[in-house]
């Protein structure tokens, strides 16, 4: 009777640490899983992080060429030499001529 005794024992053991076994599987898979999302998250965050770096640098940019553009036309003398070579202005009593391109 110890005989059987010691056997369901080692059976109820047996079945109750293979249980514990695959709750700790289980739980691992579940924390391992949860970290790649985390990685995953993170690389995406720092790919939009470069490209709205990218997009605030062309920004400056533009900016600060809307600036100096800005700076140009409160020169009156920029204005008078913008509109006399882009709209063929004239001075007074000067005349324009258009030349063919060299097309």
């Amino acid at each position: 009777m110890a005989n059987s005794n010691t056997k369901k024992k080692k059976r109820k053991n047996s079945i109750v640490s293979k249980l514990i076994s695959i709750a700790l599987i289980v739980a691992a898979i579940a924390i391992f899983s949860g970290v790649l999302q985390k990685i995953y998250h993170m690389f995406t965050l720092q790919q939009q992080a470069k490209e709205v770096e990218a997009q605030l640098e062309a920004l400056r940019d533009e900016n600060a060429s809307l600036i100096s553009t800005k700076e140009k036309l409160e020169d009156p003398e920029y204005i008078q030499t913008y509109a006399r070579g882009e709209y063929m202005f004239s001075k007074g009593d000067e005349k324009v001529f258009y030349l063919p391109s060299g097309d």
